[in-house]
């Protein structure tokens, strides 16, 4: 059987942003940051020659990655994590006996567990899979590959899978 695929990987698919990691016991990282990157692979069929335009998906990378740039992640599903933002302008970010306080508008809440490499790449891949659709109709994407590196050689990686190019229902 055949396959296709595009593959994209570009110098400006990065996003620096803080961040600290939560581990099964319960300890947790220190506040720290990363100069994260982001590279994706996207298997269809051939459609015109093309399983889709490199045009087409390139600034959704770039915009999903420049919305993370420069900000703090907080896994927003974590159950021990508590968000509170104040009428001050500022969040207030609570795990444990750790609290944080920092402008709003430095805070990006996702709807993770954790802070992972491999929960950005999810969160990124999803993302970019709903974006596409949304924009550019019914996809025939058959399998998405996203990856993120937070440290050189160390990778985080999602991978979808529709054997029909399918789009999600909405």
């Amino acid at each position: 059987m055949e396959h296709w695929a595009i593959r994209l990987h570009k110098e400006y698919f990065k996003f620096s942003c803080a961040h600290f990691l939560i581990f099964p016991d319960g300890s947790k990282e220190r506040l720290h940051g990363h100069n994260y990157y982001v590279e994706a692979e996207i298997e269809g069929a051939l459609d015109e020659g093309i399983v889709i335009d490199f045009i087409q998906v390139k600034p959704v990378i770039r915009e999903l990655c420049d919305g993370l740039d420069e900000h703090w992640i907080v896994p927003g599903e974590h159950p021990e994590v508590v968000v509170n933002q104040r009428d001050d302008g500022h969040t207030e970010v609570t795990y444990r006996e750790a609290r944080y306080l920092a402008p709003s508008d430095e805070i990006q809440v996702l709807p993770i567990n954790n802070t992972s490499a491999e929960n950005f790449a999810t969160w990124i891949g999803r993302e970019l899979r709903k974006r596409l659709i949304d924009r550019f109709g019914r996809t025939h994407i058959q399998k998405l590959r996203l990856a993120v590196s937070e440290t050189s050689g160390q990778w985080g990686v999602y991978f979808y899978s529709d054997e029909e190019g399918e789009t999600p229902p909405a």
